[in-house]
């Protein structure tokens, strides 16, 4: 093949394309057989001339080449015509010709041509499985696919049907899992970046508090600074007034010696005796200042031991569970918000009210978290409450005879809990020998608005901490025997403001 169309060809590419689509396809076709390599029947990929004028593909003739270098010259396919490798080159105007090619688009009826083979125009009736292609009689025998097992279309294709509809219901399932993992991922940004946010909400609250902690210890030790300075100067200013009153004293007795010495021998001896006493007493009195006192020199503070309850409170808010209120039967007694995290009494009720005859029924409210194992936290809002009782307890509870309402919070009874009474009093209900209640007073160094429960079911403790006065602990039952279930407990008691459970964010 020529490396470039002749001037005589390119009048008769103008003229077939002005003869409309029919003469202009067939045109095309015959450009096609024109650009095709003689060796893989493919159109010209970076065609490559030899100097005999035939154009080949660069890897077809390449290989071509390699096949000659063992032992032989390189010649021409073609016409047989040697050949030096290094004169190969690039056949530019031809690789524009194949470029156009592919972009033109064939008439409708063409189009319907497609089941014809491009290279040979044959129809395509086999299917190579090496190379798994659909081909003509002509490719079959070709240097491509010689030797290759072909079948029948029609042989094949419910094969690959099937081959087909198995991929893509694999490809399916992969798409769903896809979108699942996508949900997944969605929603463990949102769970991790919630969590960082309170976490960081957390680390800000903390700090806060420590300043805050800070802030009363700097007041304190200033506050004592200015009492001593204040101290200081009174004891001076006296100091001061008494050494006046000495000096004049001392001054006072050295004009009458010095009169006494200048007079007569009469004032001189006159009274004689009391001027002696007074000159032989007289000693000067150092003022009692500051410089006599111990005075206490500020030291650093023990920051470990200041933040030892706090960091014990971080420790366990890790533990932190998700609790709701769980409404007993009769719900006649209490109110129970609608998200089931506040409850107060319903109406005022005096305890003779409530427990008539002696017997007495557990008003309280259970979480909604059953524990029988591992570590958990929460903590509940009593800022408003003036009668409260709140802990753990277990739910297997009983009506009993009793003389007070808080009789049943022991222990024994399956209750681990801690109360407020009377506007001021804080306790812990702990067993007791007689019916009568038993209880150990508490004092908190600032009254818990806010009350944290922490439960460690496998090692039998409940502890109870002052988050409102950064974490102290407020009490802790040890050695507790937890057989059964335990349920967070709240009781509003007497009050008539509301028990809220706290969010970790709150």
């Amino acid at each position: 093949m020529e490396a470039e169309i002749s001037e005589q060809q390119k009048p008769q590419i103008r003229t077939d394309r002005s003869r409309g689509p029919a003469a202009m396809a067939s045109g095309i076709l015959n450009i096609k057989e024109e650009v095709t390599c003689p060796i893989c029947l493919e159109l010209l990929t970076e065609p490559m001339s030899l100097d005999c004028g035939h154009t080949f593909c660069q890897v077809c003739i390449t290989a071509n080449n390699s096949e000659s270098m063992m032992g032989q010259e390189s010649s021409c396919p073609m016409c047989r015509i040697s050949y030096q490798p290094e004169n190969l080159r690039p056949n530019r105007h031809v690789a524009n010709i194949v470029e156009a090619l592919r972009k033109v688009k064939l008439s409708p009826k063409e189009e319907q041509k497609r089941d014809l083979c491009v290279h040979h125009g044959e129809r395509l009736l086999l299917f190579c499985k090496e190379d798994e292609k659909i081909i003509c009689w002509l490719c079959e025998r070709s240097q491509e696919h010689r030797g290759h097992q072909t079948f029948l279309v029609e042989e094949i294709a419910q094969e690959y049907k099937e081959k087909l509809q198995a991929a893509l219901d694999r490809l399916r399932a992969e798409q769903q899992k896809a979108e699942k993992l996508e949900d997944d991922l969605a929603e463990e940004r949102t769970f991790k970046m919630d969590q960082i946010e309170n976490e960081m909400k957390s680390v800000q609250d903390s700090f806060e508090q420590l300043r805050g902690i800070l802030a009363i210890e700097e007041q304190k030790e200033l506050q004592r600074l200015e009492k001593e300075a204040a101290e200081n100067h009174e004891d001076l200013a006296q100091a001061e007034r008494e050494l006046v009153q000495q000096k004049k004293s001392l001054r006072d007795l050295i004009s009458d010696l010095e009169h006494r010495l200048q007079g007569s021998v009469v004032e001189m001896l006159q009274d004689v005796k009391d001027t002696m006493k007074r000159s032989e007493t007289f000693s000067l009195q150092k003022p009692n200042t500051l410089s006599t006192k111990q005075r206490r020199v500020f030291q650093p503070l023990d920051l470990r031991g200041m933040l030892e309850p706090f960091k014990e409170l971080t420790d366990v808010r890790c533990y932190w569970v998700n609790v709701t209120l769980d409404p007993p039967p009769d719900e006649s007694h209490i109110i129970i918000s609608a998200d089931r995290r506040q409850v107060k009494p319903a109406f005022y009720l005096k305890t003779c009210d409530l427990y008539p005859k002696g017997s007495y029924k557990d008003y309280g409210v259970l979480g909604s978290l059953p524990i029988t194992s591992g570590k958990h936290y929460w903590e509940v809002d009593v800022s408003d409450e003036y009668d409260w009782a709140l802990g753990v307890c277990t739910d297997f509870r009983v009506t009993f005879v009793c003389r007070n309402a808080y009789s049943q919070y022991q222990p024994k009874y399956g209750y681990w809990v801690i109360g407020f009474q009377n506007h001021s009093e804080y306790k812990a209900f702990v067993d007791s020998d007689s019916i009568d209640p038993m209880t150990i007073p508490l004092f908190p160094n600032v009254p818990p608005c806010r009350v944290g429960v922490f439960l460690d079911y496998d090692a039998g403790t409940v502890s109870f901490f002052n988050v409102t006065a950064n974490g102290f602990l407020i009490y802790k039952f040890s050695s507790c025997s937890f057989s059964q279930k335990m349920f967070p407990y709240f009781s509003p008691m007497e009050g008539t403001a509301p028990m809220t459970l706290c969010s970790p964010g709150s």
